[in-house]
């Protein structure tokens, strides 16, 4: 679900060439997803090799950091563990959705409806072990670093954003701005356009980043308050939210009242909130420790033998793409050498 913090934030848009040698942590489930759910033929089925084995995955993530490693953006990618036991009702809403989902699906296709088909079978999307582990093996192919998360996966992108290991974290959730992220990069993933729900309408998708201190200013609050938005609005750990409260009311009501417990008129539904919980699970997240973060070429060999002789994409294409990361690479060194 996500917080719905967009109507209160500002952001600026940015250029890829902007974040240039900066590492970048990404949440690495919420981007598979997207790949997964884009990335389609036209009657809404995932690509496929000839075993009938999905590969949409595989192709998000290996174009896309192909022209990230061209750009010299150092992506890091971390995947989540154990969710939160304030999460399952989030995570039984979501499954309930799918389900959903995947009915309408078969319905649209059984009747013909493909825009339809194709509109619904964007929720069918299920992140299974197969899927997690093929697009850990081809990020470590591509020289790409791969890191485990205690639990949330935005919380521990956050919290590398904060000491300095990473200039920012990207995702499509506004998540990491309550886990203290001093800056989230949204649409890293989504360039070009993209047709607006339910209408013949397309706009344009620009990368674009969010800074907490901009938001703390802008807001007039503290991260502590943020957070305070954030559960009055719905977060994954209750929700919904708080009946009628939105964005706008839930800023207003806490830049009056400066915290949850002192709003006189929400008392009675405050009581069913796990609160306290929930400040804690942002404000101090578990943290981990990764060490050095080591970057490396991508191993052709490896890559075009699992993409190519095992997943059954395109030689030709596979080998384009790797042979532009070498220029790049071939390139930068060159500029390099000039200055000694």
């Amino acid at each position: 679900m996500g917080i719905d913090l967009k109507p209160i934030l500002t952001s600026c848009s940015i250029k890829p060439s902007d974040l240039s040698d900066k590492i970048i942590a990404v949440d690495a489930y919420n981007t598979i997803y997207q790949f997964l759910a884009t990335i389609r033929g036209p009657t809404g089925d995932p690509l496929t090799n000839n075993k009938g084995e999905i590969t949409s995955h595989l192709s998000g993530l290996f174009y896309r950091n192909i022209n990230f490693l061209t750009e010299n953006i150092k992506l890091l990618y971390i995947f989540d563990g154990k969710p939160h036991s304030l999460k399952f009702n989030e995570i039984k809403r979501r499954k309930e959705s799918k389900q959903e989902a995947i009915e309408k699906y078969q319905e649209a296709l059984e009747e013909g409806r493909l825009e339809d088909a194709k509109k619904y079978s964007q929720g069918t999307v299920i992140l299974t072990d197969e899927i997690i582990e093929q697009s850990k093996i081809i990020l470590k192919m591509l020289g790409i670093p791969v890191i485990h998360a205690p639990s949330e996966g935005e919380a521990t992108a956050s919290i590398l954003t904060k000491d300095g290991t990473v200039y920012a974290c990207a995702s499509q959730d506004y998540d990491s701005l309550l886990f203290g992220a001093k800056r989230l990069i949204r649409n890293l993933t989504i360039t070009g356009k993209r047709k607006i729900p339910n209408k013949n309408k397309y706009v344009n998708i620009e990368p674009e980043i969010i800074h907490q201190s901009q938001i703390l200013e802008s807001t007039k609050l503290t991260l502590e308050q943020l957070v305070d938005v954030g559960i009055l609005i719905g977060t994954d750990f209750n929700p919904g939210g708080l009946p009628g409260i939105g964005p706008k009311t839930a800023l207003k009501l806490i830049r009056e009242n400066g915290r949850l417990e002192e709003i006189e008129k929400i008392k009675d539904n405050l009581k069913d909130v796990p609160y306290q919980q929930i400040r804690e699970i942002f404000l101090n997240p578990e943290n981990i420790s990764i060490g050095n973060i080591e970057f490396d070429n991508p191993n052709n060999k490896e890559i075009i033998g699992f993409l190519c002789d095992t997943m059954d994409f395109s030689k030709e294409r596979v080998e384009s793409s790797l042979e532009k990361v070498k220029k790049s690479q071939e390139k930068r060194s060159q500029s390099l050498e000039r200055w000694f």
